[in-house]
């Protein structure tokens, strides 16, 4: 399998998803989308946006198994795993920055990763041991920071109401030991955003695969850090916990995360 071309073929396909998103962009009413479990929510753009990347991505590489967010969950020894819509509150919301996820695993190793912002036509891609890009810019290894320099991106713990104790006193302490905190609304985006150095760090309990896949890759084509709270590997289907940034940042930003969320990882 050529990955160069595989990729070419997933961005555009990931294009034309892209386009049907922006044409259904900011035309639901107030309060659109249905409940799938608490203060998480789905609309017929995300299922009709997965459809057309599973046929899609069929068609690309039938011998893959699809794991995706609303519909089929398989795994094989190559396996897309793909978010249709990452930040569906904001894309009901009419707020411009939500993202599609695709990466291709194999066993449990991406091998390949596209996310695409559609409003803005912002593009990350990644090949295994090829590098990662920005709008078909190549991205630097990133470089050691302390975290006093460092802006740290986070996701509220809506799918973990378990961890709020621990998530409020974390998200304080990060807050006053770097250059500020930012919850945008997209996990996929943001681990791309450490991986360019528009974020320098990032923490969150309970990702999903599809949230992480892609943009794991990305972190490690560019040198970042990546581990549970607790230091450990990160398991894209096994782990609770996330903490990914710059050398420096990532070590300072682990300790905190371990300090607060002592057990969970």
């Amino acid at each position: 399998m050529d990955l160069h071309s595989t990729l070419e073929n997933v961005k555009g396909l990931m294009r034309r998803v892209g386009e049907y998103q922006k044409k259904q962009f900011r035309t639901f009413q107030h309060g659109s989308g249905d409940e799938k479990t608490e203060r998480e929510y789905v609309s017929h753009v995300d299922i009709e946006s997965e459809k057309m990347l599973h046929e899609g991505l069929t068609e690309i590489f039938p011998e893959a198994a699809f794991y995706g967010e609303e519909t089929l969950k398989d795994r094989g020894e190559y396996t897309w795993v793909v978010d249709p819509l990452d930040g569906t509150i904001n894309y009901l919301s009419g707020i411009d920055h939500w993202a599609i996820s695709v990466a291709l695993l194999k066993g449990d190793e991406p091998i390949l990763g596209v996310v695409l912002k559609p409003f803005s036509a912002e593009t990350f891609c990644a090949i295994k041991n090829f590098g990662a890009f920005y709008n078909n810019q190549p991205l630097k290894q990133v470089l050691h920071l302390p975290m006093k320099m460092s802006l740290i991106g986070t996701g509220f713990p809506f799918r973990s109401p378990d961890t709020k104790g621990h998530f409020f006193p974390c998200a304080e302490e990060v807050l006053f030991s770097s250059r500020g905190l930012r919850r945008i609304g997209s996990a996929a985006l943001d681990l791309c955003k450490v991986a360019a150095g528009f974020l320098q760090g990032f923490f969150e309990v309970d990702l999903e695969p599809y949230d992480a896949a892609a943009g794991l890759l990305m972190l490690q084509e560019t040198g970042c850090q990546v581990t549970n709270f607790s230091g450990g590997p990160y398991d894209l289907f096994g782990s609770r916990t996330l903490v990914a940034g710059f050398p420096g940042v990532h070590d300072e930003l682990q300790l905190i995360c371990a300090k607060h969320y002592a057990g969970i990882i």
